[in-house]
């Protein structure tokens, strides 16, 4: 988008065009004629336009209010989903906070619900200029990431982990580079988000670093520095959402906003880890939540839930009943990692489908699914996993999720 689209897209006949073509059919099927219709209106805005439709469509869900931002489809496929921006912003609540890289203003719409002083920046001048279109409560200026206008603002920043399409695993070439970025928020406090499969142990950061999953997934890595951490070096948040007024797994939900309910659960480095390996298994076999397996807080979570480990360097738990809000498999029968046994096992079950899961033995579960040769009606699952040091499996019931209430500890 240039800055005379934005010029346009702002005035009375700009909003009048994106009208136009929100009101149109954008499937594939009638991509072309949507196109033409809009074009016809107003040829030289028309691609803009139509990319803040397409934006908004994807950010619904994802961005609170964005039915009535100017967005990129770009930048919003780079945005923090809210339920995620916005436990973050309740951790700064009443803090003077400067986004560095704000995009535009996806992070800023939660900030402002709760910070002080909210300051947006941004390198290139469009997207800066949307975000204070966006996000009237915040300050907006155009400034380099590693040079920011403020002083004692907690600094937040998103380093941009694609480029052309493709992912960046190298810190140093995130844009801007993460370690200039460190060293840039040494003196100040500050809240980084990284790419959830960042090694950080070369970094010497000397704060918390915070795992963050959502409905499953895990979404980012987030480094607190050590004054906004509270003594915790290692979090694991976990992040559900559900229709508003449902049920949830944990209790009364964190936060309710357009309809979603959104459940929190948080395991740290301080809680108890006193856990007891149990090379037998019980009724399920549970694998944890990705962000507590990423943040390395597997024996943590299992004590908090009355599990145990199959295994002290494995993942995969132990115990009588799933934890609610969590999924895990019922334990049907033990096998040897050897095919043909497998087979017959899995005959006799009349297995149709099977899920299969991997930890700690080097087996491609697509290439072992495929040996299976499954003919059956019934969906069920393998484990494999390793205990002591040997190959075990694990045939079990498809996953179960437990659902209930639970206080959140």
């Amino acid at each position: 988008m240039t800055p005379e689209d934005l010029d346009f897209l702002r005035t009375d006949a700009g909003r009048d065009l994106i009208e136009l073509a929100a009101g149109l059919d954008w499937s594939r099927a009638h991509v072309v004629s949507s196109t033409a219709t809009v074009r016809r209106a107003d040829a030289e805005h028309a691609a803009a336009a139509i990319d803040v439709v397409t934006a908004r469509a994807r950010a619904h869900g994802r961005i609170r209010g964005a039915g009535a931002m100017l967005l990129t489809d770009e930048a919003v496929q780079q945005a923090t989903a809210w339920p995620v921006a916005a436990l973050r912003a309740e951790r700064l609540a009443g803090r003077d906070v400067h986004d560095v890289t704000c995009s535009v203003g996806a992070e800023l719409t939660e900030l402002v619900r709760t910070a002080g002083r909210v300051i947006g920046s941004d390198l290139d001048p469009v997207r800066a200029r949307m975000a204070a279109h966006n996000v009237p409560g915040a300050l907006v200026c155009v400034a380099d990431a590693l040079a920011p206008p403020s002083r004692d603002a907690v600094l937040v920043a998103d380093p941009a982990r694609r480029a052309g399409g493709r992912r960046i695993h190298d810190p140093a070439q995130l844009s801007p580079p993460l370690p200039d970025l460190l060293a840039v928020a040494t003196d100040r406090d500050h809240v980084i988000k990284c790419a959830p499969g960042l090694d950080t142990s070369a970094l010497g950061h000397e704060g918390e670093v915070e795992l963050v999953s959502l409905d499953g997934s895990v979404r980012e890595a987030c480094l607190w520095s050590s004054g906004l951490a509270g003594g915790v070096r290692r979090r694991a948040t976990v992040v559900r959402t559900a229709a508003a007024g449902a049920p949830g797994p944990w209790g009364p939900a964190r936060l309710t906003a357009d309809g979603v309910a959104v459940h929190v659960e948080e395991v740290t480095d301080g809680d108890d880890d006193e856990v007891a390996a149990h090379p037998e298994p019980e009724r399920f076999i549970v694998d944890p939540d990705g962000a507590v397996v990423r943040a390395g807080l597997v024996r943590h979570w299992a004590r908090r839930h009355g599990l145990r480990q199959l295994d002290p360097r494995i993942a995969h738990l132990t115990g009588p009943r799933i934890p609610p809000g969590h999924s895990g498999f019922e334990v049907l029968e033990r096998c040897r990692l050897d095919r043909k046994q497998l087979r017959l096992a899995l005959r006799a079950r009349d297995c149709g489908s099977l899920e299969i899961l991997v930890r700690g033995v080097d087996t491609d579960p697509d290439v072992l699914r495929r040996s299976l040769s499954l003919s059956g009606s019934r969906p069920l699952a393998l484990v494999v996993t390793r205990i002591g040091t040997s190959a075990v499996v694990f045939v079990c019931g498809p996953r179960t999720r437990a659902t209930g209430d639970q206080p959140n500890m």
